[in-house]
Protein backbone atom coordinates (compact mmCIF):
# COMPACT_ATOMS: atom_id res chain seq x y z
CA UNK A 1 0.00 0.00 0.00
CA UNK A 2 1.47 3.40 -0.93
CA UNK A 3 2.56 5.88 1.68
CA UNK A 4 2.98 9.62 1.35
CA UNK A 5 5.29 12.16 2.90
CA UNK A 6 3.95 15.41 4.30
CA UNK A 7 5.53 17.27 1.38
CA UNK A 8 3.87 15.03 -1.20
CA UNK A 9 0.44 15.57 0.32
CA UNK A 10 1.04 19.31 0.68
CA UNK A 11 1.95 19.58 -3.01
CA UNK A 12 -0.92 17.36 -4.15
CA UNK A 13 -3.57 19.31 -2.24
CA UNK A 14 -1.86 22.70 -2.57
CA UNK A 15 -1.70 23.32 1.16
CA UNK A 16 1.17 23.85 3.54
CA UNK A 17 2.79 21.13 5.65
CA UNK A 18 1.81 23.25 8.63
CA UNK A 19 -1.88 22.82 7.67
CA UNK A 20 -1.41 19.06 7.54
CA UNK A 21 0.28 19.08 10.96
CA UNK A 22 -2.62 21.18 12.30
CA UNK A 23 -5.14 18.61 11.07
CA UNK A 24 -3.01 15.93 12.71
CA UNK A 25 -3.08 17.88 15.99
CA UNK A 26 -6.88 18.08 15.68
CA UNK A 27 -7.10 14.28 15.42
CA UNK A 28 -8.15 14.19 11.78
CA UNK A 29 -4.97 12.44 10.59
CA UNK A 30 -2.74 9.92 12.32
CA UNK A 31 0.41 9.22 10.36
CA UNK A 32 2.95 6.62 11.37
CA UNK A 33 6.26 7.94 12.63
CA UNK A 34 9.27 6.50 10.81
CA UNK A 35 12.99 7.12 10.39
CA UNK A 36 15.65 8.00 12.90
CA UNK A 37 14.02 9.05 16.13
CA UNK A 38 10.59 8.57 14.50
CA UNK A 39 10.73 12.19 13.33
CA UNK A 40 9.29 11.65 9.84
CA UNK A 41 5.61 11.26 9.18
CA UNK A 42 4.37 8.55 6.84
CA UNK A 43 0.79 9.03 5.68
CA UNK A 44 -1.27 6.05 4.57
CA UNK A 45 -3.89 5.90 1.86
CA UNK A 46 -6.45 6.24 4.68
CA UNK A 47 -4.77 9.46 5.89
CA UNK A 48 -4.78 10.81 2.32
CA UNK A 49 -8.51 10.06 2.00
CA UNK A 50 -9.21 11.68 5.39
CA UNK A 51 -7.23 14.77 4.33
CA UNK A 52 -9.20 14.96 1.09
CA UNK A 53 -12.50 14.70 3.01
CA UNK A 54 -11.30 17.29 5.52
CA UNK A 55 -10.49 19.78 2.77
CA UNK A 56 -13.82 19.11 1.08
CA UNK A 57 -15.62 19.65 4.39
CA UNK A 58 -13.79 22.96 4.91
CA UNK A 59 -14.86 24.10 1.42
CA UNK A 60 -18.44 23.29 2.41
CA UNK A 61 -18.08 25.41 5.53
CA UNK A 62 -18.10 22.59 8.07
CA UNK A 63 -16.31 22.99 11.38
CA UNK A 64 -13.39 20.69 12.16
CA UNK A 65 -15.53 19.04 14.83
CA UNK A 66 -18.26 18.27 12.30
CA UNK A 67 -15.69 17.01 9.82
CA UNK A 68 -14.12 14.74 12.44
CA UNK A 69 -17.52 13.33 13.42
CA UNK A 70 -18.43 12.61 9.81
CA UNK A 71 -15.06 11.07 8.96
CA UNK A 72 -15.14 8.94 12.11
CA UNK A 73 -18.58 7.66 11.10
CA UNK A 74 -17.13 6.46 7.80
CA UNK A 75 -14.33 4.68 9.67
CA UNK A 76 -16.84 2.68 11.69
CA UNK A 77 -18.11 -0.60 10.25
CA UNK A 78 -21.72 0.32 10.96
CA UNK A 79 -24.57 0.76 8.50
CA UNK A 80 -24.27 3.64 6.02
CA UNK A 81 -27.88 4.84 6.50
CA UNK A 82 -27.16 6.64 9.79
CA UNK A 83 -23.96 8.07 8.31
CA UNK A 84 -25.73 9.41 5.25
CA UNK A 85 -28.61 10.72 7.35
CA UNK A 86 -26.18 12.57 9.64
CA UNK A 87 -24.28 13.98 6.65
CA UNK A 88 -27.54 15.15 5.09
CA UNK A 89 -28.50 16.89 8.37
CA UNK A 90 -25.14 18.66 8.52
CA UNK A 91 -25.39 19.74 4.89
CA UNK A 92 -28.94 21.01 5.35
CA UNK A 93 -27.97 23.00 8.44
CA UNK A 94 -25.10 24.63 6.55
CA UNK A 95 -27.22 25.31 3.50
CA UNK A 96 -29.82 27.05 5.65
CA UNK A 97 -27.11 29.11 7.37
CA UNK A 98 -25.60 30.09 4.01
CA UNK A 99 -29.01 31.00 2.60
CA UNK A 100 -29.62 33.21 5.63
CA UNK A 101 -26.23 34.87 5.16
CA UNK A 102 -27.02 35.34 1.47
CA UNK A 103 -30.31 37.05 2.33
CA UNK A 104 -28.48 39.32 4.77
CA UNK A 105 -25.84 40.12 2.16
CA UNK A 106 -28.47 40.87 -0.48
CA UNK A 107 -30.29 43.20 1.92
CA UNK A 108 -27.03 44.95 2.76
CA UNK A 109 -26.16 45.28 -0.93
CA UNK A 110 -29.60 46.74 -1.64
CA UNK A 111 -29.07 49.29 1.14
CA UNK A 112 -25.65 50.19 -0.25
CA UNK A 113 -27.09 50.60 -3.76
CA UNK A 114 -29.81 52.87 -2.37
CA UNK A 115 -27.27 54.97 -0.46
CA UNK A 116 -25.13 55.24 -3.58
CA UNK A 117 -28.13 56.30 -5.68
CA UNK A 118 -29.22 58.90 -3.13
CA UNK A 119 -25.66 60.20 -2.72
CA UNK A 120 -25.30 60.57 -6.49
CA UNK A 121 -28.56 62.54 -6.58
CA UNK A 122 -27.37 64.82 -3.78
CA UNK A 123 -24.03 65.26 -5.49
CA UNK A 124 -25.69 66.13 -8.80
CA UNK A 125 -27.95 68.64 -7.03
CA UNK A 126 -25.01 70.19 -5.22
CA UNK A 127 -23.01 70.47 -8.42
CA UNK A 128 -25.98 71.77 -10.40
CA UNK A 129 -26.95 74.41 -7.87
CA UNK A 130 -23.48 75.80 -7.61
CA UNK A 131 -23.49 79.32 -8.90
CA UNK A 132 -20.40 80.18 -10.81
CA UNK A 133 -18.31 82.85 -9.22
CA UNK A 134 -18.96 86.11 -10.91
CA UNK A 135 -15.88 88.07 -11.66
CA UNK A 136 -16.05 91.76 -11.36
CA UNK A 137 -16.30 93.02 -14.84
CA UNK A 138 -13.51 95.10 -16.18
CA UNK A 139 -13.66 97.17 -19.23
CA UNK A 140 -12.98 95.02 -22.21
CA UNK A 141 -9.65 95.60 -23.73
CA UNK A 142 -9.21 95.29 -27.38
CA UNK A 143 -6.22 93.63 -28.67
CA UNK A 144 -4.36 95.31 -31.27
CA UNK A 145 -4.37 93.56 -34.57
CA UNK A 146 -0.68 94.26 -34.96
CA UNK A 147 0.32 91.76 -32.31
Amino acid sequence: MPTYSIGELAREFEITPRTIRFYEDQGLLSPRRVGAGARQRSYSHRDRARLKLTLRGKRLGLSLSEIRDLIDMYDSPSDTVPQLTRFLEVLERHRLALESQLRDLNETLAEIHEHERRTRELLAQAQGSRTPRVRKSRPATTRSASR
